[in-house]
Parts: C-alpha cells; sequence; structure tokens
C-alpha cells in the first residue's frame, strides 16, 4: 500500500528515456524457466577456462582479512598495473569494473549540452552514462561489415563534442580499427575531444595492425585507456577494472570516485591473476581453436557471420533469429540476441570449450532441420 504522497516524488525526467543495461540470462534462471539441469551459456564473454588459478589462492588466503575496509586507493594493484603496462601508479585508477569507469567518466566530464560521439552499434553504457548526465548522444553508424569509418567519426565532430567512445574490438561485431586508422583519428581531432579507447577485448586479439591505445597515452594525448580483468582473466564475479590515462585527466576523475569502490578480494585477485601468464595464454590459445572450430560449422550450415578479433562471434540468422534464440534457450544453450544492439537479424555467439561448442552446433542443426 502507498502512503500518502508517495505519488507525487518524481524521478528525473531523463529516467523516462533511459534503458537499463541487460545482461545475458544467468544460468539459473534458465535452467528455473525451462525445468533444466544442464545449461551451456554463451552469451555474456566469459572466460570458458575460468578464472585465474594465481587469483584464486589469493583470494582463498586473504578470506580472513575481509572484516577490513578495502584500500581506499588501490595502492598495490596500481602498482602491479603499473609496471604491468609500463606506466607510473598515477597514471591508473582501478574501478568496479569497467562500467563503473564508464559512468565516472560521464560524471566528472559531461554537463547537458555536450555531446557524446559513440559508433554504432556498440557497447549500450557509453549511451547510458552519457544520457544519465544530460548529454546528446550522437551516433556514427559503422561502415561496410561493421568497420570504422574514421572520416565520418570526424565530421560529427563539433564545438560541442566532448567525448568519443572507440571499442576496439568492438562489442558486438568483433571488428576493430586499425593502427594506422585509430592515430589518424585521434591526432586529428581538436584538443578539447577526450577520446575512451575501450581495450575490454584486447588481449584476445591476434592482427598484426591492431593498436591497444596505449602508445597514444604515452605519446601524451588526451586518451584513456579502459581495461578489465572481467574477461581473459576470468574474474567477472568480483568487478574490477581500470583506465590509464594522464594523471591530470584521472586525478579529476578520484574527485567524484567513492572512496572504497573496489572491494579487498578484487584487489587482490587481481594483483596475481596479473602474472598469471600461463592462464591468458591457455585463454588465448582456446579462444583461436574453438572461434575457428565455429566459423567452420557456421559455413557448413551456411550460416553468414562477422570474422571476429575478440572472444565471440556476430551470426546472422535471418528474419529468424529471434525464434532460434528462443529455441536455443529452451534447449539450455544460451546466447545473446541482437536486438538491443538495433541487430534483429543476429545473435552474438561467446566462444566457450570445444564441448560447449559443439553442443551449440549441435543445437543449430537440429533447430535449422525443423525449419528447413
Amino acid at each position: 500500500m502507498k502512503g500518502p504522497g508517495v505519488e507525487n516524488i518524481n524521478p528525473r525526467s531523463i529516467l523516462s528515456r533511459m534503458k537499463p543495461y541487460t545482461p545475458g540470462k544467468p544460468i539459473w534462471e534458465v535452467q528455473r524457466e525451462f525445468g533444466l539441469t544442464s545449461v551451456t551459456k554463451l552469451a555474456s564473454n566469459e572466460n570458458p577456462l575460468g578464472p585465474s588459478p594465481l587469483a584464486l589462492e589469493a583470494i582463498q588466503a586473504y578470506l580472513t582479512d575481509i572484516h577490513r575496509y578495502p584500500d581506499a586507493e588501490t595502492v598495490n594493484l596500481r602498482e602491479a598495473i603499473a609496471e604491468k603496462r609500463g606506466f607510473s601508479p598515477d597514471q591508473v585508477l582501478v574501478t568496479n569494473g569497467g562500467d563503473e569507469l564508464i559512468t565516472l567518466l560521464s560524471e566528472t566530464y559531461l554537463e547537458p549540452g555536450d555531446e557524446v560521439i559513440v559508433p554504432s552499434p556498440t557497447f549500450s553504457e557509453y549511451e547510458f552514462g552519457a544520457n544519465l548526465l544530460g548529454a546528446s548522444i550522437i551516433n556514427v553508424p559503422l561502415g561496410e561489415n561493421y568497420r570504422y569509418e574514421v572520416e565520418a567519426i570526424l565530421e560529427a565532430v563539433t564545438e560541442r563534442t566532448k567525448m568519443l567512445y572507440i571499442c576496439s574490438p568492438n562489442n558486438p561485431t568483433g571488428t576493430y580499427m586499425t593502427k594506422t586508422d585509430l592515430h589518424r583519428l585521434v591526432k586529428s581531432l581538436p584538443s578539447h575531444v577526450l577520446v575512451i579507447f575501450d581495450g575490454a577485448y584486447s588481449h584476445f586479439v591476434t592482427a598484426d595492425d591492431y593498436c591497444d591505445g596505449l602508445a597514444l597515452v604515452r605519446e601524451g594525448y588526451p586518451v584513456v585507456v579502459l581495461q578489465t580483468f572481467s574477461k581473459i582473466y576470468g574474474l567477472a564475479g568480483i568487478r574490477v577494472g581500470y583506465g590509464i590515462a594522464d594523471a591530470g585527466i584521472l586525478q579529476r576523475i578520484r574527485q567524484v570516485k567513492e572512496p572504497f569502490n573496489v572491494n579487498t578480494l578484487a584487489q587482490v585477485g587481481a594483483i596475481a591473476a596479473l602474472k598469471d601468464d600461463q592462464h591468458l595464454e591457455a585463454t588465448r590459445t582456446n579462444n583461436v581453436k574453438v572461434r575457428d572450430e565455429l566459423y567452420t560449422e557456421l559455413r557448413t550450415l551456411a550460416i553468414p557471420f562477422t570474422p571476429s578479433m575478440s572472444n565471440f562471434v556476430l551470426v546472422d540468422l535471418g528474419t529468424q533469429a529471434k525464434s532460434i534464440y528462443d529455441n536455443l534457450m529452451s534447449r539450455g544453450v544460451i546466447v545473446r540476441y541482437g536486438g538491443g544492439w538495433n541487430l534483429p537479424n543476429h545473435v552474438r555467439i561467446s566462444i566457450g570449450t570445444s564441448e560447449e561448442n559443439a553442443v551449440l552446433v549441435q543445437a543449430l542443426k537440429e533447430i535449422v532441420a525443423v525449419k528447413a
């Protein structure tokens, strides 16, 4: 029962136009909804090999100390990241996943009337953060085969442009911006534009002409490189990401950051994961192997897809994409439907293990056979 006057407590008007982020369905929900005991989740680009074993050991060893507050400045983790990446600790900001960094950037730099350039389709959280602060979103469609069009991006820049997001490899397409194009873009932008280079999937790239954005930070350009421990390090459940940028840019963000934004277990786990080269290389090897296996099966089924430099593949299932997605779900195979990216004919499939891939392919073969 509502109390008197509750209906008069109104939220900000922007909320009526904002859509909350919708993650891929968790395994337990699909199990409960369809009465399944076995579920294969290939929807959230998680590491199919699990978390870094070194991270697990470090987290378990620290459990007896979780009655203490975490280090608000994440000193040890920032030093570990700085050493690994070749920067100073004051050029590193650790956040509660990459999502928090996106929100903090918006809270720090955006005001009503500012413009944020966002290539499309891409990760929806960029628009969320900008909308929250009343900035205008300027969408620039990706070109043929979902390639970045540098000239189109530059043409969208105005005096009101405050930020530009580049996700490379891009989620959900798996395509990337070449090193040449990235450097040309950044060096052609006016100095008042802050570039956020989201390299969450950069560890999976094998292309020779790729750039992870860090060289541009070293050269002094206004670029923030976003990284995460959720993907290749397998630590999605403890939420830890970070940004690398000029120390002055990050110092302004620290003014709006919550003091204990990254929990202790996330900090110690991430420090250990940075040292786990064996787990990282095993994940990379599995990703290339299983992605190639998936390509082969999709070609056999005559299903179009976009070649990817990441740990997922965008697959074109035509006008039946939503029904195939629902059918896969009912069989206990979770992928990501493309409707949220305005790609209603597509699904995004995360790269799992060979065994998980076989389950997906078998289900697809059965569904395609029935529809034929």
